[in-house]
């Protein structure tokens, strides 16, 4: 074996938190190369959090223009052309590509463009994308591999290349009509999108309800959402078979209560979970173990299990959130300077950024009834939110959890106008472990979103001890 170029730290993968450890890492005055295949920056800004989110919000322009009337604004017949909206994200997508390579230089860190595999611990041997190969080595190793869009085992469907979000997020056309595989955060993200693009969707669900995670009227809610879209959803159906060409023809055969049944398209997009990319990549050659779902065994640090070597983001198993990875870097970045922070201690919010928006901090009612915790709920539609009757964005509600025997918040759910920067809010009480009462009886801004929290802390019952 050749003599292997020597580095303090090696990073295989460049998603979130591995380029932010390499530029601090690198501006501390440490040796540090990054191991890309593919994306510079990693999948967030080309090809998954930042274009997907340009895309929908091209989605929601459409949407509004097409029910401007509502509002008072008249328009002509509305055609999506979405080669322009391609276009707008790929300007984007530069964008972020000159802002990596930029900080990369800046920060001194090398970024080697190529598939990188551990022949030995703490040594990886590099297939260059431009030819050729590199052997690379380090006093300390971060694994941040990330995921991809899991292939179900249906028969056919390989054959009729269905899409991933990947390619979804490349369609210069617009779909007749879009079958989607999947109902959770992906699938009904992009199905509402190609539907207010103009495309006729349905979503095949095994499940008994969209979002299996959430709370069964919270899933209720967006289905009726959805549906009052015009997208079809099918709920408790089984795919059993795919023929035809994604982009073409496509059918799909699921099974129902009533029997089989064929459902017709001319797209396919599959949004049923996401597989480490762990395979392959010489992990045993590393000394790193992996859990019976091909993820990386890592413990609260975040330390793998051969020594010196990290992993941080979706392969660690980490919730699949660009902010959990965010806090990944954190994580490590202190570990490795003599700390002891903690991946267990977190807690870890979301949204999915459909129109209107979810959003989710803490436990949700159903967890707390799972885990045997006396809890009390309040809820309040959107409809009683006073800025709702000036833009008529009633759809959804909120939802608290609270202590029983005490005045914590435990969780917060909510479908509806800007949910994510209400449930911001939320979070930092349940970081600075405010009582309920403090927000019930806080002074917020008339007309705002977060003024709801007031009324929907009214309700909560008294304690029943």
């Amino acid at each position: 074996m050749s003599t292997s170029e020597h580095f303090d730290i090696v990073i295989l993968g460049s998603g979130q938190g591995g380029k932010l450890l390499a530029w601090h890492l690198a501006r501390s005055g440490k040796t540090v190369a990054v191991v890309e295949r593919r994306w510079v920056g990693g999948a967030c800004p080309a090809v998954a959090c930042l274009p997907s989110k340009n895309e929908l919000w091209s989605a929601r322009v459409a949407h509004l223009v097409r029910n401007a009337a509502q509002f008072g604004t008249l328009t002509d017949a509305v055609k999506t052309d979405m080669r322009k909206v391609r276009s707008r994200k790929q300007d984007m997508i530069d964008r972020e590509i000159a802002f990596h390579l930029g900080a990369y230089r800046d920060s001194g860190a090398a970024l080697i463009m190529g598939s990188g595999r551990f022949v030995e611990p703490k040594t990886i041997e590099v297939a260059l994308n431009d030819g050729g190969t590199r052997l690379i080595s380090g006093n300390e190793v971060v694994i941040n591999v990330g995921t991809h869009a899991t292939i179900p085992n249906i028969p056919g469907l390989e054959a009729a290349r269905a899409l991933t979000h990947i390619e979804a997020l490349e369609l210069d056309y617009l779909p007749s009509h879009m079958i989607v595989l999947g109902g959770g955060y992906v699938g009904i993200e992009m199905a509402q999108a190609f539907r207010r693009f103009g495309s006729r969707v349905t979503i095949v669900e095994p499940g008994p309800q969209l979002m299996s995670r959430e709370d069964p009227d919270v899933a209720e809610e967006m289905r009726s959402i959805l549906a009052g879209e015009g997208i079809e959803i099918l709920l408790g159906v089984r795919p059993l078979s795919v023929s035809g060409l994604s982009g073409d023809v496509v059918s799909v055969t699921v099974d129902t209560a009533a029997g089989e049944q064929t459902i017709e398209g001319s797209d396919l997009l599959v949004a049923v979970g996401r597989t480490p990319n762990t395979a392959d990549i010489g992990l045993d050659k590393a000394g790193v173990e992996l859990d019976a779902r091909g993820f990386i065994r890592v413990n609260e640090r975040l330390e793998a299990s051969a020594a010196g070597v990290w992993a941080i983001g979706e392969a660690a198993g980490s919730p699949q959130f660009t902010h959990v990875s965010v806090d990944d870097f954190r994580i490590v970045r202190d570990n490795m300077a003599g700390g002891n922070r903690r991946t267990d201690d977190r807690l870890v919010p979301y949204v999915m950024f459909t129109d209107p928006p979810l959003a989710r901090v803490g436990i949700s009612e159903g967890e707390a009834k799972r885990n045997g915790l006396a809890v009390r709920t309040a809820s309040l539609p959107m409809n009683n939110v006073l800025r709702t009757e000036a833009t008529d964005e009633v759809q959804g509600f909120m939802k608290v959890v609270i202590g029983a025997n005490d005045d914590r918040i435990r969780g917060f759910t909510m479908i509806g106008s800007e949910a994510g920067e209400v449930m911001a809010i939320v979070q930092t009480a349940i970081l600075g472990e405010l009582p309920f009462t403090k927000l019930r009886d806080a002074v917020f801004t008339h007309l705002t979103i977060a003024e709801g929290l007031g009324p929907l802390l009214g309700k909560v019952p008294p304690r029943t001890a």
